[in-house]
């Protein structure tokens, strides 16, 4: 499938959405806010791949929101409206419309598989939003980080704080929010925001997709459940927790599959055959 702002690729196992607007800094247009929850979704449901990276293209991953979401008379500030709307109704749809923008990011939160980010040069403003939603963010040396919303007289709404607050320590993230500066990669390295940096985007790229197809081997069934463990960590606390390991364990181990499959392998002295994760049937109706 063709799409406007992505290029999409699967191949061993990996799926790999690349950005593929450059000459525009791949800002993020309306077909973005589209495509992107779509191919995500996709993947998603067809459980075929077992990791995804998210890489792009040219001197900037993204400059974040391209401004004809705004300006055009049918974006965010102008959704729905009419000479005669009644304010309030303006309102509820605007928020509509935040929450949905909201959703084009969080599939990536939400996929059964993991998300790896290969940043260089510029993220920014939404991009920031969608890298937190990454399990994983790698960078070139060159890259900055830009809550860029404050520039604008905004307020960052697609995820940045909720998100970043988990990622960061605070007293970064209120820098960053209320001043507008760059996060440079290697102050980013130092906090933990990426896991490593790389001199060009080449080695990054070939760096995160051999890592991809590491992660790509093993169970994806125990992937799954080690994602799914790790955001419930995150949004709850260590009591719920261990009680939610519990009871994913007791619905999902099944040592007579992989675990076995795992034994044999290594007993066998090969690599082990995992099967996909089976797709996800659509609601009936």
């Amino acid at each position: 499938m063709t799409y406007t702002c992505f290029h999409v690729e699967t191949k061993n196992k990996v799926a790999h959405v690349q950005l593929k607007r450059p000459e525009a800094f791949n800002t993020m247009t309306r077909a973005f806010w589209n495509e992107l929850p779509e191919i995500v979704g996709r993947i998603n449901d067809e459980g075929a791949a077992r990791a995804i990276v998210i890489s792009s293209t040219g001197k900037h991953f993204s400059a974040g929101m391209d401004l004809s979401v705004f300006t055009d008379g049918a974006g965010a500030a102008g959704e729905g409206r009419s000479a005669k709307s009644e304010t309030g109704r303006v309102r509820a749809n605007l928020r509509q419309t935040v929450l949905q923008l909201q959703k084009t990011f969080g599939c990536l939160d939400e996929a059964r598989m993991p998300v790896l980010m290969a940043v260089q040069g510029g993220c920014v403003g939404g991009a920031v939003d969608m890298s937190t939603c990454a399990d994983m963010r790698y960078a070139t040396r060159d890259a900055f980080f830009v809550i860029q919303e404050i520039n604008l007289a905004m307020t960052a709404d697609v995820g940045t704080f909720p998100r970043l607050c988990h990622l960061l320590p605070q007293g970064v993230v209120r820098e960053l929010a209320y001043s507008g500066r760059r996060l440079p990669a290697q102050r980013a390295l130092e906090l933990g925001f990426v896991n490593e940096l790389f001199d060009t985007q080449d080695v990054m790229l070939s760096h995160v997709m051999k890592l991809a197809e590491e992660i790509a081997a093993k169970s994806p069934l125990a992937v799954h459940g080690s994602k799914v463990m790790i955001n419930y960590a995150r949004d709850h606390t260590i009591a719920d927790g261990l009680d939610y390991i519990a009871t994913w364990q007791a619905g999902m181990y099944n040592p007579a599959a992989d675990m076995m499959e795992s034994f044999a392998a290594k007993s066998e002295k090969r690599e082990p055959q995992y099967d996909d994760l089976l797709p996800l049937r659509k609601a009936m109706g």
